[in-house]
């Protein structure tokens, strides 16, 4: 995780909260997690503040949460109650059960990474999925240079082929596009994986 990134949250944690907390609801996020997720243990990989843990949690998933930023970990816990939320940072994930997980959520967390670590990443969040299992990753889009933000949030510029090409032989991919999040109104890239070796669906 990029070290001034993570210095941003750790300042700032109950107004980054706040902020998401009264963004729109990502009803479009939210809609292919209905359709791609299946019943089962739920991992939410940078989680924040918990608002997409909690989401996940009330529709029936086995969630828990898990982020690098310890002030984010306390909001997560004092807004959300009853869901497990633990510290883990990417690329490495160490600590969380590889092979364990139906679903793995990744919402806009990965261009907190420099470039070279994207990868590394990608191939930490597919390890935690089991036979069959789903894994949704997206990221802000940055064209050209890495750029930061006024607080110092790093949003790396990265080409989606170097996402796709840390992913598993015969994963399938179920979404692969660039969309307007509902919520933020940033442009972010959508990447919907099966692992084989099950549904992987509701039906």
């Amino acid at each position: 995780m990029d070290g001034t990134t993570l210095g941003a949250y750790e300042r700032h944690a109950a107004r980054y909260a706040d902020d998401w907390e009264a963004q729109p609801p990502p009803d479009d996020m939210y809609a292919l997690l209905a359709r791609c997720f299946a019943p089962g243990p739920t991992a939410d990989i940078g989680c924040g503040a918990g608002r997409d843990t909690a989401w996940l949690a009330s529709h029936g998933f086995e969630a828990q949460g898990f982020d690098a930023s310890e002030a984010l970990l306390r909001e997560a816990r004092a807004r959300h109650p009853g869901i497990a939320f633990s510290r883990a940072t990417l690329p490495e994930l160490a600590g969380i059960a590889r092979g364990a997980w139906q679903n793995v959520l990744c919402e806009t967390v990965v261009m907190h990474l420099e470039p070279a670590h994207v990868g590394p990443a990608v191939r930490s969040l597919r390890a935690l999925l089991r036979p069959g299992g789903t894994l949704y990753l997206s990221w802000r889009v940055t064209e050209g240079e890495s750029m930061r933000d006024a607080a110092g949030r790093l949003y790396a510029a990265f080409d989606a082929r170097e996402v796709r090409a840390a992913l598993e032989p015969g994963d399938e991919a179920l979404v692969d596009r660039e969309d307007i999040s509902a919520s933020s109104g940033k442009r972010v890239h959508r990447l919907v994986v099966r692992a084989p070796g099950g549904s992987g669906l509701q039906t």
